[in-house]
């Protein structure tokens, strides 16, 4: 199966910028449409941001729209999440999971196959 490493996670004050990473291995990730999901504890995962595979289509939710930026750089198998201006309210865990570009695009998290383990962004002052 499509493996997915996130990384780039931490503890960032109010306002300060980070930048998520989604690696894969073993399988070309130009093949997948890549979404980025978040979750706190006892909630259900929400998208966050998704792309299309070849980038040509992007996915924001309306909280992160303007302070988020998802790309990707399929040569070196990574997507990243930049994620600047953040609030409190987006402290969660972050995910990045993968969807077969030929099930067609969606930015719904019942709707990918894949997932990563998860990384804790966490903005507090």
């Amino acid at each position: 199966q499509l493996q997915l490493v996130e990384s780039g996670g931490g503890l960032v004050q109010p306002g300060g910028s980070l930048t998520l990473s989604c690696a894969a291995s073993e399988f070309t990730l130009d093949y997948y449409a890549i979404g980025w999901f978040r979750q706190a504890p006892g909630k259900e995962r929400e998208g966050v941001s998704c792309i299309s595979r070849n980038g040509g289509s992007t996915n924001y939710a309306d909280s992160v729209k303007g302070r988020f930026t998802i790309s990707r750089d399929n040569a070196k198998n990574t997507v990243y999440l930049q994620m600047n201006s953040l609030k409190p309210e987006d402290t969660d865990v972050y995910y990045c999971a993968a969807r077969s570009f030929i099930r067609g695009y969606v930015c719904s998290p019942t709707e990918y196959d894949y997932w990563g383990q998860g990384t804790q962004v966490t903005v507090s002052s």
